[in-house]
């Protein structure tokens, strides 16, 4: 059913077997059934995959796209525009006034607080603090320092220089000599000719009665004792090891005899070639069953075509387009013409009524108030040159071309 062409080798060279790979006639004759129970099981699971994308494909294309432009124009309209209309016309302006508010508040504040706070403060350190502190502490401070302290400090150094200094150190030399005759000297006697002989005493007779004789016993009994019980715990040890890698070496290869090779041999011949056929089973069963997939899809389109899609296009042609061509051309260009002219004419009374409006407000203000006279209505500035609807000529003019038309309002 599936026997792929290998490529044949360049020349004489063969190429490479890899181990396991021979295939002979039971491999080939079990494939053909193998195939076909998968490509049974496979096919309805293809058909259900690829009617699951097709209407996953149609739902995105006739609902969601059209509902998520829906939401988005419904989003842009009831949220975003109002919002962006409210920051531009309310809260701008509500903001600048903020900042204006704080702005001068912040100026008066900070005029105020330097009035009531600062300002006293920097007079009374200028004008009182400074004043009183340079004349009546630090004048009367250095005055007393350079004509008072300062020769007292002089006299105490000479007297500590000259006197007292000499008298200290021969003071400090006697007492040092008679502190050295009575005390340094007989420790130093004692400790040479009575501590230091002793001691060499105890020391000589701690080395000929205690540590020889015990060097001795650790060199000439224990040592040997110690080695001898190394020897015979090394012999054991060895005997021991020598067991155990015996029992283990035995066990491994009862091991390798009855479980490794037997399962590695399975593996080799059973597992792996089973294995590899059920996944090629799987991938041709699934190309197969994509080809009778799309096929069957093809005729069910094709015949929803022929039961639904050639009546309504025909249905569309033939009657809804001609219907809305009438009600475009009958019905919605007449009202959309009526409609622009209420428009037209809504706008026209809105701006007399404008108008209307502006003149009694200026009427009635000038009523109240006062005013000189209104100013003349000014007729529209033409051209000084003779036209086709003046007879006016004025000299200096160059005159317009006689086929020139002004341009109507």
């Amino acid at each position: 059913m599936d026997q792929e062409k290998q490529p044949r080798p360049y020349g004489n060279q063969q190429a490479p077997v890899p181990y396991g790979s021979g295939e002979g006639c039971l491999t080939t004759l079990v494939r053909i059934p193998v195939r076909i129970v998968v490509l049974v099981i496979v096919l309805p699971v293809r058909m259900v995959w690829d009617a699951l994308v097709a209407t996953a494909r149609a739902a995105d294309r006739v609902l969601l796209r059209p509902l998520g432009r829906a939401l988005s124009w419904l989003g842009r309209v009831l949220v975003v525009i109002p919002l962006v209309r409210l920051y531009a016309s309310v809260l701008t302006p509500f903001g600048h006034a903020l900042r204006w508010v704080a702005a001068v508040a912040g100026r008066g504040l900070l005029w105020l607080g330097a009035a009531l706070f600062v300002r006293p403060w920097v007079a009374l350190w200028r004008y009182v603090v400074v004043p009183v502190v340079r004349h009546g502490i630090v004048a009367p401070m250095a005055w007393l320092y350079v004509s008072v302290l300062t020769p007292i400090g002089h006299g105490l150094r000479w007297v500590y220089r000259e006197l007292l200094a000499p008298a200290g150190r021969g003071l400090a030399a006697a007492i040092g000599r008679v502190l050295t005759a009575l005390l340094v000297w007989p420790v130093v006697g004692v400790w040479r000719y009575v501590l230091v002989p002793l001691a060499l005493a105890l020391a000589w007779l701690a080395k000929n009665l205690i540590v020889a004789p015990l060097a001795w016993t650790y060199r000439a009994l224990l040592t040997p004792f110690g080695h001898g019980i190394a020897w015979l715990a090394g012999v054991v040890a060895n005997g021991v090891v020598a067991v155990a890698r015996g029992l283990g070496a035995a066990v491994a290869r009862v091991v390798m005899t009855v479980l490794v090779i037997p399962a590695g041999w399975i593996r080799r011949r059973v597992l792996v070639p089973a294995g590899r056929e059920i996944a090629a089973a799987i991938v041709v069963a699934w190309r197969i069953a994509g080809f009778v997939s799309r096929a069957v899809g093809r005729a069910l389109a094709r015949l929803a075509w022929y039961l639904v899609g050639a009546p309504a296009a025909w249905t569309y042609r033939t009657v809804c387009t001609p219907v809305g061509h009438f009600v475009r051309d009958a019905v919605w260009a007449p009202a959309r013409r009526a409609a622009a002219e209420a428009g037209r004419a809504a706008r026209g009374a809105l701006r007399t009524a404008r108008e209307t409006v502006r003149q009694a407000r200026r009427d009635a203000w000038r009523a109240l108030v006062g005013g000189g006279p209104l100013p003349e209505p000014r007729e529209p500035v033409g051209s000084l040159a003779r036209t086709l609807g003046s007879t006016t000529t004025v000299p200096s003019a160059a005159p317009e071309p006689e086929i020139s038309l002004r341009k109507q309002g």
